[in-house]
């Protein structure tokens, strides 16, 4: 095997999307920092306990672990940033009031999520803590809009769904891990004929809703009505239905399209509210989620209200249009010659790019990929175009 290859799913970043993403991460968190978000840098690997949330299976089979030569504790490499910055905001900052932490750095994930997504993700996003009400809901659902609009993608499907609605109605039902497993994946791929397999001995208003859970996905407005007459009047449930009709009519004029869906229960081992998830036409997963998951820093000691977002830039980047690298300006290798180190300071200075060629091989010149050069007419140093 040849030794520069890389494993699979795993993709060197050439020049032009490695700049283009630097700036759409400056644009974002540009965006964040005007909205009274604080930037966190945590670690790429913590100890395994501090990144792995006891229940959550889906999160412990995407994250790598590896034994530390120090300690010889068992490390991971982190495969979602949210659980450092829940401990950060548990442990370090230690505030009693509302705090708003945004992040962006790398994430490494065992499996890829979809079959032309990357093992390694750059990951953006946002957190707000110490707020358990819709206020701060739709102010992070509305920063996760703001940021793909920003970077050029509008016209984005926005689906919703609640985790309290299947809380409301597992109330009372006790299920080992393994079941409860089963029931979860059955209503994500809303596979009918598993859900009646297990839920035969449940309550039948129940398993009623249960099974009634997959068919109320769509447009919001007939969802929601179609949610009301076949769920349970329970007033956990009835307070589900009413925050996201809240948030529907909130974030309207800033979708192409809002739809819910109920059955959909990802992260549902730490969400424990509202969930929602940003389409686009050109891809199948989704390109931005998050949601409400009050209760996650208990892991680290303190639990605290919280609702996020995050995105991963490299996805995104694959969603927009393809732009020609900006050409700079190509200067002669001369030594000595104090005008030409002025002239080139001052349009670096002015934003422009500037190219020594110190091979002077003209042959090669267009491998500096510049559409102008500097030329000394009449004594001075001018600008001209190729």
């Amino acid at each position: 095997m040849r030794n520069w290859l890389l494993p699979e799913y795993i993709q060197d970043v050439l020049p032009e999307e490695a700049w283009r993403i630097e700036l759409m991460r400056a644009q974002v968190l540009d965006l964040l920092r005007k909205s009274g978000y604080e930037l966190v840098a945590p670690p790429l690997m913590e100890y395994a306990e501090s990144l792995l949330l006891d229940g959550n299976l889906e999160l412990d089979l995407r994250t790598f672990k590896l034994v530390d030569q120090l300690s010889g504790r068992t490390m991971a490499v982190r495969a979602d940033i949210t659980p450092q910055v829940a401990r950060i905001d548990a442990h370090l900052l230690n505030r009693q009031g509302v705090a708003r932490l945004c992040y962006a750095g790398n994430v490494l994930h065992t499996q890829p999520i979809g079959l032309t997504r990357t093992r390694e993700l750059l990951q953006i996003g946002a957190e707000l803590y110490g707020h358990p009400g819709l206020a701060s809901d739709l102010e992070i659902q509305q920063l996760m809009l703001q940021s793909l609009a920003l970077l050029g993608i509008n016209n984005v499907h926005l689906d919703l769904g609640h985790v309290g609605v299947l809380r409301a109605l597992m109330r009372d039902i006790e299920l080992d891990k393994q079941d409860e497993s089963a029931l979860f994946i059955a209503l994500l791929n809303k596979d009918l004929t598993t859900l009646q397999a297990l839920t035969q001995t449940f309550p039948s208003s129940v398993r009623d809703a249960l099974l009634a859970l997959p068919s109320l996905y769509g447009e919001s407005a007939d969802v929601l009505a179609r949610a009301r007459n076949l769920l349970p009047s329970d007033s956990q449930i009835l307070l589900a239905l009413d925050e996201m009709e809240r948030v529907a009519g909130a974030l309207r004029s800033m979708v192409g399209s809002i739809g819910i869906d109920l059955a959909d229960l990802r992260g549902y081992h730490y969400h424990s509210g509202i969930v929602f998830a940003a389409y686009h036409a050109g891809d199948h997963d989704a390109i931005a989620l998050g949601g409400r998951y009050d209760g996650l820093g208990k892991s680290f000691g303190r639990s605290r209200c919280a609702t996020g977002f995050s995105m991963d830039l490299r996805q995104l980047y694959r969603l927009l249009p393809s732009a020609a690298p900006r050409a700079g300006i190509c200067a002669p290798a001369v030594a000595n010659d104090d005008a030409l180190n002025t002239e080139i300071a001052r349009l670096r200075e002015a934003g422009e790019t500037v190219v020594v060629d110190l091979l002077g091989d003209e042959a090669l010149r267009g491998e500096l990929q510049c559409d102008r050069e500097l030329v000394l007419r009449n004594g001075a140093w001018q600008v001209v175009t190729r």
